[in-house]
């Protein structure tokens, strides 16, 4: 099972508390923690967050910068636990443009986790879908036989995707916003969507759990009847 994650609403969170919005930052990363803990306990197969868009650049350049050394801090903070857990880090995204401490950071957790098979995490970090499909379908242009898994192998091969990863089977975005954001379009193409009201930072392992419980009460078809209504 391939869940997906928008982790939305930070910002508003230290706001709402009177807090600088890098104290909301801080906070996510808490509820980031939590979250992959209860994925490995609740049995999912890859879990993808979206931490850092590409757009997101746009924001103010102290925000920006305290949001990367989030990351890095992040990464070498939740290595042990990742180890002990069999959890495999990946980062999704273009790295052409974060600091060498950070990639130096993703690459150590990239290659200490690389068996982990419990639970594939992916975390995007100036990720764009629409960049990464343009990306794909630059290198598709001298491929002679085109098909959706070749395509497919592409997309991943240019957003540095270290193990492959299956089509996204739940969605979940918080804050209150009903929109993928540019956010693995191609791989959101039959994803369940859930759009909750709660801040990322009040996401809570029971909240997941929830959302995995109502994602099974869901009538999913791909395009076909079932038996039951042909």
């Amino acid at each position: 099972m391939h869940v997906a994650m928008i982790m939305d609403g930070n910002g508003r969170w230290a706001t709402q508390r009177g807090l600088p919005r890098a104290a909301g930052h801080v906070e996510g990363a808490r509820a980031v923690a939590r979250i992959v803990e209860c994925a490995v306990a609740q049995g999912i197969d890859v879990l993808t967050l979206y931490a850092f868009s590409t757009d997101n650049w746009d924001r103010p350049p102290a925000e920006v910068t305290a949001l990367l050394r989030l990351f890095e801090r992040y990464l070498q903070a939740e290595l042990p636990n990742c180890v002990e857990n069999s959890v495999h880090i990946n980062i999704i995204g273009n790295r052409a443009r974060l600091a060498p401490d950070l990639l130096h950071a993703i690459n150590t957790a990239e290659q200490a986790t690389r068996d982990g098979t419990r639970l594939q995490l992916r975390i995007a970090i100036d990720y764009s879908a629409r960049d990464s499909l343009l990306t794909a379908a630059g290198r598709c242009r001298n491929i002679g036989q085109l098909s959706r898994a070749v395509f497919r192998r592409q997309l991943e091969a240019g957003m540095h995707c270290t193990l492959p990863a299956p089509d996204v089977d739940l969605l979940i975005r918080t804050g209150g916003e009903q929109r993928l954001s540019d956010f693995l379009l191609w791989e959101c193409a039959y994803a369940e969507l859930i759009f909750l009201d709660c801040l990322w930072p009040d996401f809570s392992p029971a909240r997941l759990t929830e959302c995995l419980h109502q994602f099974t009460r869901r009538e999913r078809r791909f395009g076909r009847l079932l038996a039951s209504t042909a």
